[in-house]
């Protein structure tokens, strides 16, 4: 036999269930769709002029990410390993550094080329810079990963973490 009346039981019961949903909420923030095809043109960080579609033919995976985002710089060393397991493949990974200042991508790069075999990097452009574009809509949480597969239409996307089924998504455009 309980002391709790039930009426307070099933309030309880009813705010857990609450509660317990609210972080799927802020989890599932929709977005608006990108462009079926987006585009990206701007200049590499190291001053390359750089334009999405002269990558068709490829599948490329565009993320966008910030030195100041732990789960971004968490996620580099895989996203190195997959460049260089997918070496000789059609396959291009492509970051989009959103730092509010061009100097703390920079850092980051110089430190990745120093320390990070050249078969494990990728290119990198900085979001703010004038020569800019692209139109893949907002980025929510970072990172923001954009698929593409080989004719540049957009297949996938994901915000936060970027699932082990990517990878195998990746493989079975490639």
């Amino acid at each position: 036999m309980s002391m709790v009346p039930a009426r307070f039981t099933q309030r309880f019961q009813t705010l857990l269930i609450a509660a317990s949903l609210s972080p799927l909420t802020l989890m599932a923030q929709t977005f608006p769709p990108p462009e079926a095809q987006p585009a990206l043109r701007g200049s590499t960080l190291e001053g390359k002029a750089f334009d999405l579609q002269a990558l068709r033919g490829k599948v490329v995976m565009v993320v966008f990410w910030s030195t100041d985002c732990a789960v971004c710089r968490d996620k580099m060393p895989e996203l190195r390993a997959n460049v260089k397991g997918w070496m000789g493949q059609p396959f291009q990974l492509i970051s989009v550094s959103t730092d509010r200042q061009r100097s703390s991508a920079e850092s980051y790069t110089q430190l990745i080329n120093i320390t990070v075999p050249a078969n494990q990097r990728f290119t990198t452009l900085w979001s703010r810079d004038v020569r800019y574009h692209d139109t893949f809509g907002p980025t929510g949480h970072l990172p923001a990963a954009f698929l593409l597969d080989k004719s540049g239409r957009l297949v996938e996307q994901y915000h936060g973490r970027i699932p082990a089924e990517a990878w195998d998504r990746i493989a079975d455009l490639l």
